[in-house]
C-alpha cells in the first residue's frame, strides 16, 4: 500500500481509530524537522491476520485527516489516494482559505503540466515479518525534487515536460534501513557568468553542456553570444560554423525547446534574444517554438522583458509568428505605457511596434516622450532620431528639442550616430537647417581625422537633404586634388553626383577639380558599367565640362542600345536628353558628328499655376504674355513675355511676332519652381535648375523665378507688386558661383 501523508505543524499526534470489528487502535503522527511524518500504530496484542485487515483500511483512515491540513496555513501540500482504494490524482497547490470553496480546483490543477510533484514524501507499509513489539514502523522513501515550473534540474535522472503529459519517470531513491529520510541534494543551476568566463569559444560551451547539462539551457546560449560579441568578425563566423556542427548543439536546441514553457520570462526571452544574434535561422523549429512560446506567456513581461522583446521583434524579419508577437506586444505596450519607467525600455519599445502601428498608439508613444524629455541623456536624444524613423512617426517637438541637444553635445560624437541622425531625417523628411550645419561645421572643423570616404558618405547624405554646406565641400574638393589615389570607381561616379546636383564648384579649384575627377574615370572606362557611365558623364555635362574619352565611349551604339534596354530605360532616356543638350548648346570642344537622337522622354505633368496667370492677367492684360510654352531640347516654361531690349517696356504677342528676328526683342521666360529646386538655404538652385537656366539664356531669353511657396502666401495685390519688380528688375538670377568654365 502506498500513500503521501499530509504535512502537519505539530510534533506528535495520537488519534483513536475504531475499527468495524469494535477494536479500538491508535495511530501515532510523528512529524520530523525535514518535513516528513512518520506513522505508527499503536494496537493491543492480536493476531497478523487483524493487523492486515486494519492495515487495508487505513485509507479509508486516511481521508478522514484531510482537515487536518488546514493546521498548516503555508505549507505546500500534496495529496495521492491510496492506489486501490480510487482513482489516482495528483494535485499541487499553495494553501489558500479560498481554494475550499473551488469544488472543481483539484480538476483545474490537474490539467495543467506546470503543477507537479514537489517535496513529496511516498510511505510504504513494512512487511509482515518487520513487526516488533506491537508498533507497526513504517519506513519512509524520498522522491528527489521534480519539474516545478520555475526550478528545474537537467539531471539525466529525472525528466522532461511534454503537452502529453509525464511521458517518464525515473524515481531513485534509496530505502533507509533508518527510520530517518535522507536528505535532498538539490541540483546547481547552471551559471551564466561562469561560463562565459570560463570558456573562450562556443565549442566550449556546448563541451560543458554535453557533459553536464544543467538547467536552465537558456544560460549555453546566452554565454555563446556573449563569447561571441568578443571575437572578430572572421572568428565569429569560424565559431559558428562549429557551433552547428556540434554534436551537442542539436541535443541543446531540444532541450531548450522542452524547457521553453517552464523557465523564467526572463531568461526564455533572453535566449531568444541569443538564439537570433547567433545567426540560428529563424524559419526554423526551435525559434519558431520560442516564438509561440512567448506569445502564450506575454502577459508574465515587466518592463525588463519588454524591453529585450522589443529587441528581438526589431531584429527579426517579418512571418506569422513575429506578426502575431508584434501585434501583442502593441496591445501590452498599450495597457501598460503609463508604467514604463527608463527612457531606454521606452525608446525600445517605440523603435519595436513598427511604422504599421496605429496612429493612436504613436501619439501615446510620442506624449509619454515628451513626459520623459527632462530625463534624457545625450545618448537618448542621439537615438531619438532612429526611434521616430523605425516607428515612421515625424514628431516636430521631440526632433526640435533633441536637435538642440545634439548641437549642444556634437563634440566627440562618433561616426555611427551622425550617420543614423541624418539618415533618420531623410526617412522623416525633417529639415534642421541649424543640425546640418552643426553636423557640417563639426567635421570641418576636424576634417583631418576623418577619413575621406566617411566624409565622401557624409556629403552623400547631405545631397539627399539638399544641404550644401560650402566650406566642407571644399575642403574635400582640396583633398582630392591633392590625394587622387583614393579615388575608385564608385567614389568617382557618387563625387560627380553630389558635386552636380548641388551645382557647387569653387572658383579657384573649379577646372582642376573637374581634370581630376575627368581623369580618374578615363582610367576605369574598361570597367565601369554603362548605367555608371552615363551617369557621370551626365554629372560632367551639368558642371558643363566635357571630358572627351568618356563621352566618345558612352556614344558608341551598342553602349546606347543597352541603355535603351535596360530596367531604368525612362531615366536613362532622360540622362541621354540632358547629354544631348548639352552638347548643342553649351561651348563644347567636340568636333564629331552627334547623331544623338534618343527617343521622346513622357511628357511631364503641366502643374496649374492659376494665380500667376491671375496676376499677370491684371497686371500686363490679355494677349501680352503665353503660357505653358515648349521649346527645343524638351524644355517647358511656365509663362513667356516678349519685351523691348531695355527690359522697360511689355509688347503685344501679336506685334512681338512680326518682329521675331529684331535685336530689340527680349524674351523674358517666367519659371514656378517648388522648394526641390533649391538648396536648403532656399538661395542656391540646385543642377538641373542652374543647368536649365544656363542653357534657357544660350537661347535668348531671361529668366524670372518665382517660387511657388511664396506665391500662395501673398495676397493679389501683393503679388501684382512682387511680379512687376521681377518683371522690370535688370538683375539676373543666381546660377552658380561662378562660370564653370573659368579659372583664378
Amino acid at each position: 500500500m502506498h500513500f503521501v501523508c499530509l504535512s502537519v505543524n505539530f510534533a506528535s499526534v495520537f488519534i483513536p481509530f475504531i475499527t468495524p470489528g469494535k477494536q479500538r487502535h491508535v495511530f501515532s503522527f510523528t512529524a520530523r524537522s525535514d518535513g516528513c511524518i512518520i506513522l505508527t500504530t499503536l494496537k493491543p496484542s492480536g493476531s497478523v491476520s487483524e493487523d492486515s485487515k486494519m492495515n487495508n483500511r487505513a485509507g479509508s483512515f486516511l481521508c478522514s485527516l484531510r482537515p487536518f491540513s488546514t493546521l498548516s496555513p503555508t505549507s505546500r501540500t500534496v495529496r495521492l489516494y491510496p492506489s486501490g482504494f480510487c482513482r489516482p490524482k495528483v494535485v499541487y497547490s499553495n494553501w489558500n482559505p479560498k481554494n475550499l470553496l473551488l469544488k472543481n480546483f483539484d480538476n483545474r490543477m490537474q490539467s495543467s503540466f506546470r503543477y507537479l510533484f514537489q517535496d513529496a514524501s511516498i510511505f510504504k507499509s513494512g512487511d509482515d515479518d518487520s513487526q516488533t513489539k506491537g508498533i507497526n514502523t513504517v519506513t519512509t522513501l524520498r522522491v528527489n525534487r521534480l519539474l516545478s515550473p520555475r526550478r528545474l534540474s537537467l539531471d539525466s535522472k529525472e525528466f522532461p515536460v511534454s503537452d502529453n503529459g509525464l511521458k517518464k519517470m525515473h524515481f531513485h531513491h534509496e530505502a533507509s534501513n533508518e527510520d530517518v529520510p535522507t536528505k535532498e541534494t538539490k541540483p546547481t543551476p547552471v551559471s551564466l557568468k561562469k561560463l562565459s568566463q570560463e570558456c573562450n569559444s562556443l565549442s566550449d560551451v556546448l563541451d560543458t553542456f554535453s557533459e553536464a547539462p544543467k538547467f536552465p539551457s537558456s544560460n549555453y546560449f546566452s554565454a555563446m553570444w556573449t563569447i561571441a560579441k568578443r571575437m572578430s568578425d572572421d572568428q565569429k563566423r569560424f565559431e559558428k560554423q562549429l557551433m552547428f556542427n556540434h554534436p551537442a548543439f542539436t541535443q541543446l536546441c531540444e532541450q531548450m525547446m522542452r524547457e521553453a514553457k517552464i523557465m523564467h520570462c526572463d531568461h526564455l526571452l533572453f535566449s531568444l534574444h541569443a538564439i537570433v544574434k547567433l545567426g540560428i535561422p529563424q524559419n526554423t523549429l526551435l525559434v519558431q517554438t520560442l516564438l509561440r512560446v512567448v506569445q502564450e506567456r506575454i502577459n508574465e513581461c515587466d518592463e525588463k522583458c519588454l524591453s529585450v522583446l522589443s529587441t528581438v521583434l526589431e531584429a527579426m524579419e517579418p512571418c506569422k509568428n513575429v506578426d502575431v508577437l508584434r501585434a501583442g506586444l502593441r496591445i501590452l505596450v498599450d495597457q501598460q505605457i503609463w508604467k514604463i519607467e527608463r527612457v531606454f525600455t521606452l525608446q525600445a519599445v517605440m523603435r519595436s511596434i513598427g511604422k504599421d502601428a496605429p496612429i493612436s498608439l504613436k501619439r501615446k508613444l510620442e506624449m509619454k516622450a515628451l513626459r520623459e524629455l527632462d530625463r534624457f541623456s545625450v545618448l537618448n536624444s542621439q537615438h531619438m532620431f532612429e526611434v521616430l524613423a523605425a516607428m515612421d512617426h515625424r514628431s516636430l517637438i521631440l526632433l526640435n528639442e533633441c536637435s538642440k541637444v545634439v548641437i549642444g553635445n556634437i563634440h566627440g560624437c562618433p561616426f555611427k550616430v551622425l550617420i543614423s541622425i541624418l539618415q533618420s531625417c531623410r526617412d522623416l523628411r525633417y529639415r534642421n537647417l541649424d543640425l546640418f550645419k552643426g553636423i557640417a561645421d563639426y567635421v570641418a572643423t576636424t576634417f583631418d581625422i576623418w577619413k575621406l570616404k566617411q566624409v565622401l558618405f557624409l556629403l552623400i547624405l547631405f545631397e539627399n537633404l539638399a544641404f550644401r554646406h560650402t566650406g566642407l565641400m571644399d575642403l574635400f574638393m582640396k583633398k582630392v586634388v591633392d590625394e587622387p589615389r583614393f579615388l575608385n570607381m564608385k567614389s568617382v561616379v557618387s563625387i560627380l553626383h553630389v558635386y552636380s546636383s548641388l551645382n557647387h564648384i569653387h572658383s579657384c579649384q573649379a577646372r582642376e577639380f573637374l581634370d581630376v575627377m575627368g581623369g580618374a574615370l578615363t582610367g576605369y572606362l574598361h570597367h565601369i558599367s554603362s548605367e555608371n557611365l552615363l551617369s557621370a558623364v551626365c554629372s560632367f555635362c551639368m558642371m558643363n565640362h566635357f571630358p572627351l574619352a568618356p563621352i566618345n565611349q558612352l556614344l558608341q551604339k551598342d553602349i546606347i542600345n543597352e541603355l535603351l534596354m535596360s530596367d531604368n530605360k525612362e531615366r536613362n532616356v532622360h540622362r541621354l536628353h540632358v547629354l544631348a543638350a548639352c552638347l548643342k548648346l553649351d561651348d563644347v570642344n567636340y568636333h564629331k558628328s552627334i547623331d544623338l537622337a534618343p527617343p521622346s522622354p513622357p511628357s511631364a505633368p503641366l502643374y496649374p499655376n492659376a494665380k500667376v496667370a491671375e496676376v499677370l492677367s491684371s497686371l500686363l492684360g490679355e494677349g501680352y504674355f503665353s503660357e505653358n510654352v515648349q521649346l527645343p531640347h524638351h524644355y517647358h516654361i511656365d509663362f513667356e513675355i516678349r519685351m523691348d531690349s531695355n527690359r522697360s517696356q511689355v509688347l503685344p504677342l501679336s506685334d512681338a511676332n512680326v518682329v521675331t528676328s529684331a535685336t530689340d526683342i527680349q524674351r523674358v521666360a517666367v519659371l514656378c519652381v517648388p522648394r526641390s529646386t533649391y538648396c536648403l538655404d532656399l538661395t542656391h538652385p540646385r543642377g538641373f535648375l542652374a543647368m536649365k537656366m544656363r542653357h534657357l539664356k544660350v537661347m535668348g531669353f531671361h529668366v524670372i523665378l518665382v517660387n511657388n511657396w511664396e506665391m500662395e502666401k501673398l495676397a493679389m495685390k501683393d503679388a501684382a507688386t512682387f511680379l512687376k519688380s521681377k518683371i522690370y528688375s535688370t538683375e539676373d538670377p543666381p546660377t552658380a558661383d561662378v562660370n564653370f568654365q573659368s579659372t583664378c
